[in-house]
């Protein structure tokens, strides 16, 4: 099944949060600064949404996405208004594939944890609280797994400022 399927199979069932869908496309001739989309199709989904909108993925019989291999998060731009958190889901059963995209506002960037869905989410969702500061309310075990504990800051966010030092050691 393909995104646009997927896409069809989650409305018919009334998942939760769904938003809609972006798919690749060619640049606007019209317009010069359009330079098109490639990459792969992924659905738009409501971050607040999301842990119910997995279980309708994981339990639907037709969709069977089994597994979660994949939740991280991406800065598009220091300026941005929005983090992006993206999700990859598999079915080895039905032999398909399914990208999600929530956004986090960077202001106050919380979402309930994907974890009680997907355990495979549980180090994910750590290591983009530490690395972009997103914070998912409900996660079972919210230690740092990259950073020490007393460091300050996100360090992949793109307005992050680097430390000069850090306990007398150089961050040049």
């Amino acid at each position: 099944m393909d995104c646009k399927g997927i896409q069809d199979r989650l409305l018919a069932i009334g998942a939760p949060g769904l938003i809609g869908i972006d798919l690749p496309r060619e640049p606007d001739p019209k317009d010069k600064k359009d330079k098109g989309r490639t990459g792969e199709p992924f659905l738009l989904v409501d971050a607040q949404s999301l842990p119910a909108f997995l279980t309708a993925c994981r339990d639907d019989p037709e969709l069977d996405f089994a597994l979660l291999v994949d939740l991280t998060a991406a800065d598009p731009a220091a300026t941005a208004p929005e983090l992006w958190v993206h999700v990859q889901l598999l079915s080895h059963t039905k032999r398909h594939r399914l990208a999600v995209r929530c956004a986090v506002p960077k202001a106050t960037p919380s979402m309930p944890t994907s974890a009680r869905v997907y355990r495979s989410a549980q180090w994910h969702e750590r290591e983009a609280m530490e690395m972009f500061g997103i914070e998912f309310v409900g996660h079972p075990d919210p230690r740092h797994v990259l950073l020490p504990d007393d460091w300050v800051g996100h360090p992949l966010r793109k307005d992050y400022v680097y430390p000069e030092e850090y306990h007398g050691i150089s961050c040049k």
